[in-house]
């Protein structure tokens, strides 16, 4: 606990600085200087331009900051208690200013100099010295003694960190003096500011967190932050303060009634009906204190009082009447809840005292012009906001001490009044004798416009109590969103009380015009708070006023509105007359057709359940649930629903229905034809039409999961999507079947897999466009069947023979019409494979090779590719293309080779045959047509030596045939029919899966008997040549240098080429000495810095010889093939090498750099 005592005396220590409020320097007169030097340094106050930290430690320029030198002899520094330094820190001087003056060295050493150390021994005090200089300027030895003894000052007091002397002249002071005094006064003042500022603020917090603990007592922590927010006003950071003092109330707020302790409020008190929330003097803290906290009513009046009184400080009286608004109306329902112990009516009278006391000082303070334009309409709107609230409680007052009779009785006092909570509570206080009891009288009914016959409402309509009581809950729980929307609309309620109270007037005195205006601000306030009842009483005065000023527009908007209303507060006849008068004016001649907004009449939303799921450009169709809130069935003689993308509200359709529709009371379902849309998600935007001449529209939704009753209507916007359009993704897949080559100029079969990913192929098209050199067998039908995985298809045939008698696949048989082929209706959901009869051409006969220098074919000679084009979806509008590549081969790629020569000349000619298909082809023949300059040895007919046919070659694999030739010397007689080379014939047969590659091919449709084939020719031309055994060029590989190869060193290598005999079959000429040769190496291994590719002159001479060297630099270590010379224009066999083939290198890495040693 905190004795009352050391609160009065902190109330006291406040009170005598408040009235100074600046942050003093203490001022230590050693030499009595102060009377003579007190006008020169206080006519220099306040001080111009001041640079403060604030709590954040960001620097801060004060203009004029006011300031009183204290000397150290005044009362107000000795009435302090020594136990209380710390407490009232804020109290003390921030700067010790030490005037001394001396005139002797010897004086200054033995008197001056120990007094000063005794002054400025306290470190934690800010201090500096000024010397006074009393030497006249035409005494030049008293001057010179001034300075001798000024410059020893500063060496025994000044650092080189921070100059702590400066010297005042009094005759002639330097120009820059007072700059430099202003300064180093507030770089002091600056300094013992920071320091105060973190020991408060450690104080602080070592309080805050002991605040949920028993020992916690807000009067001390109270006294320290008000202490710091004290400090920032006397240093004009006012900034800082308001904050201290905003911490202060949410921590009072959230302690005052911690640990269930039950405090006085207060209030009770002589004059406590009067607002005081703008002077924080009206009581003394040491009144308002209880126990270890203070009063309510009284503490947080007295807390706003200071923030306001600083907001005013900062010219910021907007935010006085913007914070003060909200604390009237939040401090109203503290009071309410105390109401039953306060005097009679003491909250009516508070917040009338309080709103005129906020009104009177936020005008005073008010400047016009300073502030925004906005800022000044808020502040104008607060004030009639304040006015308002202000006479709300004063018809509360009126009604409550028993002149409600003499209140008008229109419903926007009903409703002003409503704004309340309602009913009374339980326990009252003591009423007057002369207060009312008793409602006043009902008056007669008055007929209105439709008809329709009305009760005045009471001054507290019941109806509305139920809706004031959960608000006034949901607001005391803490309801965020229920406090924000509570506060607009008793702004916004009381701000139009008045336009209500006019529009009954004008009503009554035929001023049409006004009311309307004026009844359409009141239609708009209660339609916001769901006031149905006070509608249904004011909107028919409003649609007759726009009846009569021929407002077309509006009267339909009116009527609308009527029949929006809840159906008990009028009756059937009533609500059918409002039809009946909205088709009337449907179908009449209007002159400003506009559409109206029926929002509020008729709903819609998409169909319980998941949404409609499209595919990227299909088409669709929507259903829709329309609500409809007229009483009978009505004509649409159009309606169109528009849709709207989640991703972009700019995208979207419309739905348009193709009849008239008509709409029954309630629940509809309506169907809309879906062109296609773009993928995204869709919501439903409005839904537009006409009835006759009149266009409607609404943007309201109902729930997506409607009540069960027809009648069920709902105005909340749903977010779900009714329609879901996927983006562009594969529907179906077409791809080749086959995993290898087909056979070239033979039938074959190519399968084109079909299958739909999620999505239906029924009344699929497919057409077929062959590319160059392929063309369909239309000889034959296209068959297709359900496919399965090649292994099972295997495991079928293998069982039953045939894959089509399986009767767990479908089998059918199609006809291909003008390139196209349509689907069946069973392969619409299942992946299907089509086999077409198809023949690649190619008129090239094939070519062998040698098997020194074997040819190396190409793939895309075999290349042959089918265009392919879907045509699928609902009514074929998804069109899927794809090029299938297929590769067509020969059976067999042909090598040759002599194996040996006889000792009689004949040549044994090995022919190799390479498989080039998976499947297993049997020869059944073989005979070689020879050439020009050869003959056959021993028989004629050109068969091989070896005659063991059938010969059976499985896949990938290779056989031989051996054929014996001679040379021949003789050439054909004919020129014309000379053989230029030779051609080998192969008879043959395959066997193979059509489901893998290669197979037999597809036989017509008039020789498919079972059981019989045809034997395959192969045709391949062979190019012999005469043989060379002898080599006529001899390339030999220099030795390297002894010390080896090291990576990054450049070495030279050197070949020897030797012509052994003259070239029997060259290339060039005989004459032509020049032979091409060319350097390969292996580019990560080596560098070739010379010409990798050149001519060098060979004499055709045998035994003349040449060496061809070459720069080049090793790049990686290890043992590396060496760079490779080679001959291109001459053949292999007529070159020996040596070495005689590839051999390997030793390079070593690179020798060691001393830049990269580290000493160990």
């Amino acid at each position: 606990m905190v004795p009352k005592q050391n609160l009065k005396r902190y109330s006291a220590n406040k009170e005598i600085l408040r009235r100074a409020l600046t942050p003093s320097p203490n001022l230590e007169d050693v030499s009595d200087l102060w009377p003579t030097v007190k006008n020169s340094f206080e006519e220099r106050l306040p001080f111009k331009r001041s640079c403060l930290n604030n709590k954040t430690r960001n620097p801060v320029f004060v203009e004029n900051l006011p300031a009183e030198y204290i000397l150290t002899t005044d009362a107000r520094l000795r009435s302090r208690f020594p136990q209380e330094q710390y407490l009232f820190w804020f109290r003390e001087p921030y700067a010790t200013l030490v005037l001394v003056t001396c005139e002797d060295l010897d004086e200054f050493k033995t008197i001056l100099k120990p007094r000063l150390k005794l002054i400025v021994q306290n470190d934690e005090r800010e201090w500096f010295i000024v010397f006074v200089s009393r030497a006249h300027p035409n005494n030049d030895q008293a001057t010179k003694m001034a300075k001798k003894v000024y410059a020893k000052l500063e060496v025994d007091f000044s650092s080189k960190k921070r100059e702590r002397c400066c010297k005042f002249d009094i005759y002639a002071p330097e120009a820059n003096f007072w700059e430099d005094l202003e300064a180093r006064i507030m770089e002091s003042v600056r300094n013992t500011l920071d320091r105060r500022i973190q020991f408060y603020e450690d104080e602080i917090r070592k309080l805050s967190e002991q605040r949920f603990m028993p020992i916690w007592n807000f009067c001390n922590f109270f006294i320290l932050k008000e202490s710091l927010a004290f400090m920032f006003e006397m240093a004009h950071l006012h900034e800082d303060a308001l904050r201290e003092y905003d911490e202060l109330e949410l921590c009072y707020l959230e302690t005052v009634n911690m640990g269930g302790k039950r405090r006085e409020f207060g209030g009770l008190d002589h004059g406590d009906d009067q607002a005081a929330l703008l002077i924080p003097g009206n009581k003394s803290l040491t009144q308002i204190v209880q126990d270890d906290s203070f009063r309510e009513f009284e503490f947080r009046q007295y807390l706003f009082a200071c923030q306001s009184k600083l907001l005013f400080k900062l010219n910021r009286p907007f935010e006085v009447a913007s914070r003060g608004y909200s604390f009237v109306i939040s401090f109203s329902k503290v009071l309410a809840l105390h109401e039953s112990i306060l005097p009679f009516c003491m909250r009516e009278v508070w917040v009338i005292t309080a709103c005129l006391a906020l009104v009177n000082a936020t005008n005073s303070q008010y400047k016009e012009g300073t502030a925004t334009p906005e800022i000044e309409r808020e502040f104008y709107r607060l004030q009639g906001d304040l006015y308002s609230l202000c006479r709300v409680k004063f018809l509360r007052l009126a009604y409550l001490i028993g002149y409600g009779t003499e209140i008008e009785r229109s419903p926007v006092n009903s409703a002003s009044l409503s704004m309340l909570p309602w009913p009374k509570p339980a326990v009252w206080p003591l009423v007057p004798d002369e207060a009312a009891s008793e409602m006043i009288l009902q008056e007669n009914p008055r007929v209105k416009h439709f008809g329709i016959q009305r009760k005045p409402l009471p001054l507290e309509p019941t109806a509305l109590i139920r809706e004031a009581n959960r608000r006034r809950a949901s607001l005391s729980a803490g309801n965020t969103s229920e406090m924000f929307d509570g506060k607009l609309g008793f702004a916004d309620g009381h701000g139009v009380v008045l336009d209500g109270e006019i529009a009954a007037v004008c009503f009554k005195r035929g001023n049409f015009d006004l009311a309307a205006k004026s009844y359409e601000k009141v239609c708009a306030l209660y339609a916001g708070e769901g006031w149905q009842d006070l509608l249904a009483e004011v909107l028919p005065n409003l649609a007759e006023c726009q009846k009569i000023l021929n407002d077309q527009a509006g009267y339909l908007t009116s009527i609308v509105r009527l029949l929006s209303l809840d159906k008990g507060l009028f009756s059937v006849k009533e609500r059918q007359a409002f039809q009946s008068e909205v088709v009337s004016l449907a179908h009449s001649e209007m002159k400003h057709p506009v559409p109206l907004d029926v929002s509020s009449l008729i709903t819609f939303s998409g169909n319980p359940g998941p949404p409609l799921e499209l595919c990227d450009g299909d088409p669709g169709t929507l259903s829709v649930t329309v609500w409809s809130g007229f009483p009978d069935e009505i004509t649409l003689d159009s309606l169109t629903l528009t849709l709207m993308a989640t991703y972009n509200a700019d995208e979207g359709g419309k739905l348009r229905s193709s009849s008239a529709t008509v709409l029954k009371p309630g629940r509809n379902t309506i169907t809309f034809p879906l062109p296609p849309q773009k993928p995204g998600s869709y919501v439903l935007g409005v839904l537009t039409g006409h009835i006759g001449h009149l266009t409607f529209r609404s943007h309201s939704f109902s729930k997506a999961g409607p009540a069960d009753s027809d009648d069920f209507m709902s105005y909340e916007k749903t977010t779900r999507p009714v329609l879901k359009v996927s983006k562009p993704r594969p529907l179906v897949d077409l791809s080749a079947a086959i995993s290898s080559a087909l056979l070239i100029n033979e039938a074959q079969w190519i399968g084109i897999i079909a299958q739909p990913i999620n999505y239906s192929l029924k009344g699929a098209v497919m057409h077929i466009d062959t590319g160059p050199g392929l063309k369909i067998e239309e000889s034959h039908s296209i068959e297709m069947e359900t496919y399965i995985n090649a292994a099972q298809i295997s495991t079928d045939m293998a069982n039953s023979g045939d894959a089509r008698k399986d009767g767990n696949k479908n089998f059918e048989q199609l006809s291909l019409l003008d390139g196209k082929i349509e689907f069946p209706d069973w392969a619409s959901n299942v992946t299907s494979i089509l086999w077409i009869p198809i023949r690649a051409i190619d008129d090239k006969l094939a070519r062998g090779s040698s098997s020194g220098a074997p040819q190396k074919q190409s793939i895309v000679d075999g290349m042959r590719t089918v265009a392919l084009k879907l045509e699928f979806g609902i009514s074929n509008n998804q069109i899927y293309d794809q090029t299938i590549a297929l590769h067509f081969t020969n059976p067999f790629h042909v090598s040759t080779r002599v194996a040996d020569q006889c000792n009689d000349g004949t040549l044994l000619l090995q022919v190799t045959l390479h498989s080039q298909v998976k499947a297993t082809l049997t020869v059944n023949d073989a005979w070689l047509d020879l050439q020009d300059g050869f003959v056959h040895a021993g028989q004629d007919d050109g068969r091989p030596v070896s005659g063991f046919f059938p010969l059976v070659i499985s896949p990938t694999s290779r056989a031989g045939l051996l054929f014996r030739v001679c040379l021949g010397n003789g050439t054909a007689l004919d020129e014309n029919k000379a053989q230029p080379e030779s051609i080998l014939n192969i008879s043959y047969r395959i066997a193979g899966d059509r489901t893998i590659g290669a197979h037999p091919p597809v036989a017509a449709k008039s020789n498919e008997i079972e059981g019989t084939s045809q034997d395959l020719i192969f045709r391949s031309a062979l190019i012999l040549q005469r043989p060379v055994l002898d080599p006529c060029l001899a390339v030999g590989f220099l030795p390297l240098p002894s010390d080896g190869l090291r990576v990054g060193q450049l070495v030279t290598m050197k070949w020897r080429v030797e012509r052994l005999k003259d070239i029997e079959e060259s290339r060039v000429p005989q004459t032509n000495d020049d032979v091409l040769y060319e350097v390969n190496a292996n580019s990560k291994n080596w560098m070739i810095a010379g010409r990798k590719r050149g001519h060098v002159s060979l004499s055709t001479k045998q035994g003349s010889r040449i060496f061809i060297s070459i720069l080049c630099m090793p790049l990686n270590a290890g043992y590396v093939h060496p760079p490779h010379l080679g001959l291109p224009d001459i053949d292999e066999a007529n070159i020996s090498c040596s070495p005689a083939g590839p051999h390997l290198v030793c390079v070593l890495p690179p020798a060691l750099s001393s830049s990269f040693c580290i000493p160990a």
